[in-house]
Order: structure tokens, then sequence, then C-alpha cells
């Protein structure tokens, strides 16, 4: 009897081990490859552990990457001890894109590898506010970033376009787009895939600006936060899970309408907040604030001790604190990030809105001032154009099998 079970043991020690399934193969290198991206310059056994795959899954991943040249051997960091280990990174020149930031004066851009160091950066002045002239000015401009990275025109994944208005997840319409006139009446990214001759993708620019702050600022690692942009105007951008929250029609975050039934103006952007300065200086000789109400010069009083730019800068706080508390108590927010013109401006404004938030709310979130302040929307730009480079590279690869 004990000769039948060596026998069955010998058996299935030899019997051929069924080969990995190509779908679970390709989900498991895809997944790899996700993991390098983000955690470059990473160990095999960093990868295991971060990616939850095993040490063989992840080193059979590894082959086919390295032989696709998607990925490849580097240093390890050197303020960590490397006990021998190989270090792995994408390859920076597997692919590279395009972001761009649309606002009411200036087109911010930049090129960026698979790694996701930028290239090449640069900001141009727009020579008028409408939408023909934004559509030059991108496809200049996107041509000066390729000569200044020196970018083979074959390897360019994709553009990604900031702009300052919904874009309907349906059908790529804009709507609400006051800033840059005649936006909302022409099929922008039609228009732009035409004249730079690459794929463009739309979003809008504080949804952006959210990933952006996820990505490499200060909400890096958090899972639930929102972006509340204050500046010309006010929007907000918000990740839930993870992941940006749209909603039915891409119009979530337009808190502009949170608001709306209420009579008190509860404007906390620049043109309402000068409005303010005027109605508080009315008759009032002890301050030195004069018109036409410059925001910058208000918070610039404020921080000089004058007593009414102070009053201005509390109800703008409160008015902010109006704004973000529907958005705490119903997504339960863990961060809210602060950006645009107005909202850099945490001295002043980060204490009273963090007192207010935890007077109202059981569970207050935590508050703090955007650490990439304009670059925010340029770097959410490069972030999502990253994410569909990475995938378009696996994807085409020598050898891959489709999703």
């Amino acid at each position: 009897m004990g000769h039948l079970v060596r026998l069955a043991d010998e058996m299935a020690r030899t019997r051929p081990r069924p080969a990995i399934p190509p779908l679970l193969k390709h989900l498991n290198e895809r997944t790899v490859l996700e993991t390098i991206r983000e955690g470059a310059p990473i160990s095999r056994a960093e990868i295991s552990r971060r990616a939850g795959i095993s040490k063989p899954t992840v080193s059979l991943a590894l082959r086919s990457l390295l032989a696709a040249g998607l990925v490849r051997e580097t240093s390890h960091d050197p303020g960590r001890p490397s006990y021998g280990a190989v270090y792995f990174e994408p390859r920076p020149d597997a692919a590279f894109v395009l972001g761009f930031d649309l606002g009411a004066r200036f087109v911010r851009g930049a090129a960026c590898d698979l790694t996701g160091e930028v290239r090449a950066r640069q900001d141009v002045e727009l020579p008028a506010t409408d939408a023909e002239t934004a559509v030059a000015t991108i496809a200049a401009l996107r041509t000066s970033l390729v000569e200044a990275a020196a970018i083979p025109e074959d390897v360019i994944d994709g553009v990604v376009v900031g702009v300052p208005g919904v874009v309907e997840s349906q059908t790529g319409r804009i709507n609400l787009a006051l800033n840059v006139p005649g936006l909302e009446e022409r099929p922008f990214e039609a228009e732009l895939d035409e004249r730079l001759g690459i794929r463009v993708t739309l979003e809008n620019d504080i949804n952006l600006a959210a990933l952006g702050e996820r990505w490499r600022g200060v909400a890096r690692g958090v899972d639930n936060f929102a972006f509340l942009s204050i500046g010309t105007g006010l929007g907000a951008g918000i990740v839930l899970r993870g992941e940006l929250h749209r909603g039915h029609h891409g119009a979530a975050g337009e808190v502009d309408y949170a608001l709306g039934g209420l009579q008190d103006d509860l404007d906390p952007s620049a043109a309402a907040v000068s409005a303010l300065a005027a109605q508080l200086v009315d008759g009032r000789p002890d301050t030195g604030l004069a018109p036409p109400y410059d925001v910058r010069a208000i918070f610039a009083e404020a921080r000089g001790g004058d007593g009414v730019a102070g009053e201005v800068v509390e109800e703008v706080a409160r008015r902010i604190a109006m704004h973000l508390a529907p958005i705490a108590a119903v997504a339960d927010v863990a961060l809210v990030v602060l950006g645009g013109g107005l909202g850099a401006n945490g001295d002043l404004l980060l204490e009273p809105v963090r007192r207010l938030l935890a007077d109202w709310m059981p569970y207050p979130p935590r508050v703090e001032v955007s650490s990439l302040g304009e670059a925010a929307v340029l770097t959410g730009a490069l972030a999502v154009g990253l994410r569909a480079a990475l995938d378009s590279v696996f994807v085409n690869r020598a050898g891959a099998v489709p999703a």
C-alpha cells in the first residue's frame, strides 16, 4: 500500500501544472506595472507586498514587462537600504503625455514622460479671451512643448485639457463655461483633436486640481476629500474611494448652486469679496481700504491689522465654511483642500474655517491649503494623461492579450 502512496505523490509532483489563464496573466502584469509607476524605484518584494501578488507571480509579470520594454532595472532609493535587491521603474521614453490648463487669461502647458517627470513646462498669456484664440494658443503651445522636450511624435500618447466649465460625461459638451466666451457653442474636443493631430480629453479644471493634489499634493494617499477652488469663481472637485466623482451630468462640485435657496449673499469669490468690502467701508474712516477694493489689497490690509479688512476676511471664511458644510455632511470627506487665488490665503482663512466647521458639525474634515498652488490643474491633467498612457502602452505592447 505504501508504494502506491509514493507513486501517487510522484505523479502529483511530475504532473504539468495548468498554465496561468491569459486574462489573469494580463491583469497581473497590469497591476505590477501600475504598482511600479506609483512606487518607483521599487523592489520585487515591495511590489508583491503593495499589489498583494505572490513573488513568483510578480517575477513572471516583470519578465514580460521587461521584454516588452515597459519597465527597466534601476538604482535603489539612496535613502533606504537595498539589501542587494533589484529595483524597477517604468521606461520613461515608452510614452509621453501633454497637459494643458485653460484659464481666462493664461494657458499653462507641460509635457511629461511615463515616469511622471516633467520634461517641459510653459505658460502663455492669452491675447484674447475667446474659444478661437484658446484653440490657436493651445495648438501653438503643443508645438513649443514638443520641441522643447525633444519628444518624438510617435510616442505622444494623448493630451488632457482642463477647461473652466462642466464637461458632460455622455456628450463631451461644455456647459457653464463663463470665463471663456464661445466655449459652449462649439465641439471643442473634436476641434482640438484635429488641430493638435492627437487624441484629446477634456476635463473640468477643478476636478483636475483635485486629482493633482491626490497625485502629488497635500491629498496624497487620501481616498475621500474635496478640493474647493475660490478665485474669480467657485467650484469643487470631489474624490470618493480614490476616484473622481463626476455625478450624473458631470456637474458634481458645482457648489455655486448649493445654497441657492438662501436669501443672503454667500459667495466667497473675488467679485463678491470686493462688493462686500465696499459695503463695509461705507462711512467708516478707520480703514486703509479704498476703491477698487482689490482682493489682494484687502487680505494685505487684514494682515496689517486693518479692522474692516479683518471683518471682510472673517465673512469670507464664514462663506467658505457654509459651502463646505454640505459636502462634509453628505460625503463625510476626511480632508478639504482650499485652492484658487483666495483659497491660498491660508494664514488668514484656515483657523476660522476650521473653527466654524468644528462648531457646526460632529465630524468636521481636516482643512488644508493646496500645496501645488497654480500648478494643481496642470498636475492633474498630467496624472489623467499618464493613467491613460499606461493603459495604451500596456495594451499595445508586443504579445498583449486583449482586455
